[in-house]
């Protein structure tokens, strides 16, 4: 049986990364980049952007993402450049104008090379690309043909960003060894649609490691802007080893429950890794680990201020019945439920729901 992993190119961290951006271009033999950032990064990092690339005789246009990735977007942004004519793109921002990127990059067959601002999630590295409607609603999921030719992460650039981005980017990382695990129990395939080698389900465990050992202390160095040698750590395990390990290894329940709890209007405006981490834990409960694994794991998402309830997520009163079959139901119908051992049902997801929130409220009984 065949296994596919997928990889970005290159991949480049550290202090000043960036100003490598005119090198990696020339290294992959592109000369006309255009650049996609929003109205906050383009007056106050693309400067620095177009100064390191034009230090390698490299003169890139910018374009300035329009606030949402929708289909009418990327196709709009493609005919505004149309008349450039770029070689590649490159991706300045957070998550969906790097989606948008990528949509761009699609269809206009160029490479694309991605230098997240902030470390939200594992994004950057996979060829994924999530498509919204105009009301902020996931609306799909479209791939890229290849994984991104390079990914630039500037860890100067990430600690000025506010905390709760770093931390939603352990609650999107700390849950791939828990859905790995059980994708390869369920006989589930990954984002390539083959079974996981390996070496996905090891960075994974890699993943789950970093974070339990150095992701309070670097969480508490970013709120202090400080890079050092745990934010470094951390920075690799939850852009780089855990987009390989998601991709590559495959998800569950807890991105499966984002579906269901985004179906709740209190909860909309929680970044995707908190509700990660909250999924997390819920996954924990269904599978029916013990208390002591679940609170180790909650104890360190309450450390970086991540939710551990619903009424951490914005949910201040119990689900009604109604909102509660909502949940369920949205749940159970995404791609990623079904890689569950035994097969998920809407009792034990019910039950792993409770038991989630109630070991979690033993952290707000002492905050």
């Amino acid at each position: 049986m065949v296994r596919t992993m997928g990889f970005p190119g290159r991949y480049e961290q550290g202090p000043g990364a960036l100003k490598q951006l005119g090198r990696i271009l020339s290294d992959m033999g592109q000369s006309r980049p255009l650049v996609l950032c929003d109205e906050f990064v383009s007056r106050h990092l693309w400067p620095e952007v177009g100064n390191a690339l034009s230090e390698h005789g490299i003169e890139a246009s910018s374009i300035v993402f329009p606030g949402e990735c929708t289909k009418a977007a990327i196709s709009s942004l493609c005919e505004r450049s149309a008349d450039y004519e770029p070689d590649t793109i490159i991706a300045l921002g957070g998550g969906k104008t790097i989606d948008t990127a990528k949509g761009m990059a699609a269809q206009l067959n160029v490479p694309i090379v991605v230098c997240p601002t902030i470390a939200s999630s594992d994004a950057p590295t996979s060829r994924l690309i999530v498509l919204y409607d105009e009301t902020h609603k996931v609306v799909g999921v479209e791939y890229l043909n290849m994984n991104p030719s390079a990914v630039v992460v500037d860890t100067e650039v990430i600690v000025r960003a506010p905390a709760r981005f770093f931390a939603a980017g352990i609650g999107d990382a700390i849950s791939k060894k828990f859905e790995a695990q059980q994708c390869q129990s369920a006989g589930g395939n990954n984002s390539f649609g083959t079974p996981a080698l390996n070496t996905a389900l090891l960075l994974t465990e890699a993943v789950f490691t970093t974070l339990m050992t150095y992701g309070y202390s670097a969480y508490q160095a970013v709120c202090r802007h400080e890079v050092n040698d745990d934010v470094e750590r951390v920075v690799e395990g939850t852009v780089l080893i855990s987009g390989v390990g998601f991709e590559s290894g495959g998800l569950s329940l807890a991105h499966a429950l984002v579906r269901g709890l985004t179906a709740i209007p209190a909860i909309t405006s929680m970044l995707h890794g908190e509700l990660v981490a909250f999924g997390t834990l819920v996954q924990m409960s269904v599978e029916e680990r013990s208390d002591s694994e679940i609170l180790e794991v909650a104890q360190l998402l309450n450390d970086v201020n991540l939710p551990v309830t619903l009424y951490g997520l914005g949910q201040t009163s119990p689900f009604t019945s109604e909102e509660l079959d909502i949940v369920v139901q949205a749940t159970l119908g995404a791609v990623y439920a079904k890689n569950m051992a035994p097969a998920l049902t809407a009792e034990r997801l019910i039950r792993g729901l409770a038991r989630a929130d109630e070991l979690g409220q033993r952290f707000e009984r002492f905050n």
